[in-house]
């Protein structure tokens, strides 16, 4: 076998002499070509590159979620084509890893290392669905090129949070659960739409949803992890299944301390509920309008502002390494 390793050298949770010793392990089972990226968008590239070669079977990448986003969104840059792509493996590195842990992966490098050998060895895998947002036509943002999310995307309030997080993170501040409950708050407090949302859903078929001050797209469940708890605001969603909408109708101070508390104490089997929840399970396609520009964030990296954005569910989408 053919791996091409990318590697994130500012992966929040390995260090140097610790990826000389992942990158020995792998390249003592396969031929291995390693390359640590230098820019943002330098792994989707590198991800490109790999599903255009006639000869590299399995992309493995070395770091967050977002560099798991970039990868995926280079292999997939002319579409999904599972029986004929590389495959994807993740060795997380970052702070969070979401999309390793949905997957039931280890959430440690080393031990995860150790798991895909096994999984190689053994010949695990599982063809994965994905998320897609696209420009809506007819609208400013039709010309926004379409790109994948592994597992959530938001539009409006986490996004915000996400790109205070960012540039913190710009200034030096390293990535960590406080940071970003701070910039919760931090959010919360200057978010001028919190008791009057400017969101409208729209499903083919369907009655809009509107004034919605709160949208979480799930491709996958827990939705996030505070720490090694995980946090279910779709606890129906799987990779194996279409997307999923969480919305809020109000982010008052009230409905943030008991909406709040659901998040924190949700699980596999309930998730938050209540008169002001908007719940949707396996969607295949749908719209998220707004009223004024909002921030957009997918995997956790923030993608600018956004006034309509199309979500798109596609079933078995790429091959990943379990």
């Amino acid at each position: 076998m053919r791996a091409l390793l990318v590697v994130n050298p500012a992966a929040t949770t390995t260090s140097a002499r610790t990826r000389d010793v992942l990158i020995h392990a792998l390249a003592s089972e396969m031929k291995l070509e390693a390359v640590t990226t230098e820019h943002r968008g330098h792994a989707r590239d590198l991800g490109r590159q790999a599903a255009e070669s006639d000869d590299i079977d399995l992309v493995v990448a070395l770091g967050g979620d977002g560099t798991v986003n970039e990868v995926v969104n280079g292999l997939l840059h002319a579409g999904p084509d599972p029986e004929h792509l590389p495959g994807l493996a993740v060795v997380p590195g970052g702070s969070t890893n979401v999309f390793a842990r949905a997957l039931d992966l280890p959430n440690h490098p080393v031990e995860a290392t150790g798991a895909l050998l096994d999984a190689l060895r053994e010949g695990r895998e599982r063809t994965v669905g994905l998320g897609l947002t696209s420009g809506t036509p007819g609208t400013d943002d039709e010309g926004v090129p379409p790109r994948w999310f592994t597992f959530n995307a938001g539009l409006g309030f986490d996004a915000g949070v996400v790109g205070r997080v960012e540039q913190h993170r710009e200034r030096g501040r390293k990535s960590t659960h406080a940071l970003y409950m701070r910039q919760v708050v931090r959010q919360l407090i200057g978010e001028p739409h919190r008791l009057h949302g400017v969101i409208t859903l729209e499903q083919p078929g369907e009655e809009p949803v509107r004034d919605l001050a709160l949208s979480i797209v799930s491709n996958a469940s827990p939705w996030t992890f505070l720490g090694n708890r995980p946090i279910y605001a779709s606890p129906k969603a799987s990779f194996d299944t279409g997307l999923d909408l969480f919305g809020l109708k109000r982010l008052s101070a009230s409905a943030l301390a008991r909406y709040g508390t659901q998040l924190l104490t949700s699980s596999p089997e309930r998730g938050p509920r209540g008169r002001h929840v908007t719940a949707r399970h396996d969607l295949t396609q749908f719209t998220l309008h707004s009223k004024v520009p909002l921030p957009l964030q997918m995997d956790g990296d923030h993608l600018g502002l956004r006034t309509s954005v199309t979500f798109t569910g596609v079933r078995r989408a790429l091959r990943v390494i379990v």
